[in-house]
């Protein structure tokens, strides 16, 4: 079922507002991709970025024009793996957050 516009925005706010919300999207788009979901991945990320550092500032960090970058996290978009781990590292220090993996046992 797709998000209406108000949770969307409702969401982006609460992102604006709140570094804990804000490092918990960052977070949980970064799992939903090592969990093998990518569309959810995307679109946590991209929503982040939104409400966060957005795809200007971010092309400029990670030197990729800012329209591959939202095609890129778009519902077709399939990132490639150097690509993507460039944005997540870029985003991180963004935010002075350092997501750590844990190996599972």
């Amino acid at each position: 079922m797709p998000l209406t516009r108000d949770f969307k925005e409702t969401v982006l706010k609460d992102m604006q507002r709140n570094p804990g919300f804000r490092e918990a999207m960052l977070r949980e788009g970064i799992d939903a991709f090592l969990a093998g979901e990518m569309d959810l991945g995307k679109e946590v990320l991209r929503d982040y970025i939104n409400a966060t550092i957005g795809f200007e500032k971010l092309g400029k960090k990670v030197r990729l024009p800012p329209k591959s970058l939202m095609r890129m996290f778009g519902p077709n978009g399939n990132p490639q793996a150097k690509n993507l781990f460039a944005v997540i590292a870029a985003l991180q220090k963004d935010a002075r957050i350092e997501l750590q993996v844990m190996a599972a046992e």
